[in-house]
């Protein structure tokens, strides 16, 4: 994640000059499946929509708990 973090920085900082770009301290990362590719891919096209309805901390949340992981809220905002 690091490696990432660090040349989506770069790019963002190089390429499109957005000089306060930072990352947020913390990041989550889920893996899926090679056979949920495509639903994963649609979800990403219709986030925008998607987020309409729903908050990104709902989501966020729920992806927790479906994948069993244990957190305590007050740490992750």
């Amino acid at each position: 994640m690091r490696d990432v973090k660090a040349v989506s920085s770069r790019w963002v900082h190089e390429e499109i000059d957005v000089r306060s770009f930072a990352w947020q301290e913390g990041y989550g990362a889920f893996t899926i499946s090679a056979s949920q590719r495509d639903v994963v891919r649609a979800d990403i096209t219709k986030q925008e929509e998607h987020h309409r309805k729903r908050t990104f901390q709902e989501e966020y949340l729920e992806l927790l708990k479906r994948s069993g992981v244990d957190y305590e809220e007050r740490y992750l905002w």
